[in-house]
């Protein structure tokens, strides 16, 4: 292979894994001979001479029958894929609690010696980050520490309070003043996170955002619908930004059962949006994935160059569907 691109063998090895140190002419020559001669390398023997195992851990979480679940889905089908482009691989375990996991974490690394992990469901002091980072253990979060100091390892995140922002900045374009705002009850830091950028933007234009423009729910279909009840029939708003796809759905259904048309943004373009034709928010779930395996990669040292963050926050993108609907100028109600 060496000879054959007229190389040293340091030189090919660097081509095939650090790109970035070999000048672009010498790779191209090397890269074409690789393509040229069918060239794959042993897996058996890089893992031997760089003592890693080429494999990352993820916990799969209790199932859930919730819209927010395929987020989940996506996220791990994007990072098994960046992995494989990268010749690494994922091996998936079972976990119900934070506890749980972190004794997977202890059987993994002294018997399948791992080389790191990815974690997702982020949330207020998480023992998993603290196990880990106390024994030196590379790994990457999908999701923000949401501590005050926002951690110091590595996250990857999608800004919720940006995406809600736009949702309510849309909905106003639209028309609405009386936007109300349905999201999960108080101490979930992505429900949190979503119901600030409605929050903070209601103030920024001028409308209210004090609490009887909001109520809160579980991410059930059902729970929303009732919840949204309460909140149509107390305020009467004519347009309600939810925190989910779930929760948008049962605001539209609440809507429907009082002969209301309300405008309706969810969060998470999930199936369910699509079929239901309700704007929403759409996650960069891949983007995430690609950058989440980029930051552990490069902590455990074999990915170097690029952006020196360790901290990526994304933003997601408005998807305008049928119930962005101005409302009516005379009735205040919503027309179509």
């Amino acid at each position: 292979m060496a000879a054959h691109a007229k190389v040293s063998r340091q030189t090919v090895s660097n081509a095939i894994n650090a790109p970035d140190v070999v000048k672009p002419e010498t790779l191209t020559r090397v890269l074409e001979s690789i393509a040229e001669l069918g060239y794959q390398p042993s897996r058996a023997a890089r893992q031997l001479r760089t003592r890693r195992s080429q494999i990352l851990g993820y916990a799969l979480g209790p199932v859930t029958y919730s819209v927010y679940g395929t987020i989940g889905d996506r996220f791990v089908h994007g990072l098994a894929q960046a992995a494989q482009d990268r010749g690494y691989r994922i091996m998936l375990f079972a976990a119900a609690s934070d506890d749980e996991e972190i004794l997977q974490f202890d059987e993994l690394l002294s018997g399948a010696d791992l080389d790191g992990f990815v974690l997702t469901n982020t949330h207020h002091a998480d023992p998993r980050t603290t196990w880990l980072t106390e024994r030196d253990v590379p790994f990457v979060t999908f999701g923000r520490p949401w501590d005050a100091d926002h951690g110091t390892h590595p996250w990857v995140d999608v800004d919720g309070a940006a995406g809600t922002a736009a949702a309510t900045r849309h909905l106003h374009e639209l028309g609405h003043t009386r936007i109300a705002y349905l999201g999960w009850p108080h101490g979930s830091g992505v429900g949190d996170d979503r119901r600030t950028g409605w929050s903070s933007t209601m103030t920024e234009l001028g409308l209210s955002a004090d609490e009887r423009w909001q109520e809160t729910t579980d991410n059930a279909t059902e729970h929303a619908e009732v919840a949204a009840a309460r909140l149509l029939r107390r305020v009467a708003p004519s347009a309600v930004v939810c925190v989910s796809d779930t929760v948008g759905l049962g605001v539209m259904q609440a809507a429907e059962s009082q002969g209301r048309r309300v405008a309706v943004t969810g969060f998470d373009d999930s199936a369910v949006s699509y079929v239901a034709g309700m704007t929403t928010l759409a996650q960069p779930v891949a983007e995430s994935a690609r950058r989440a395996l980029a930051l552990v990669l490069r902590q455990i040292g074999v990915e170097s160059g690029g952006s020196a963050a360790r901290h990526e926050l994304l933003p997601p993108t408005l998807v305008v569907r049928g119930t962005s609907i101005r409302p009516d100028p005379l009735s205040g109600t919503v027309g179509s």
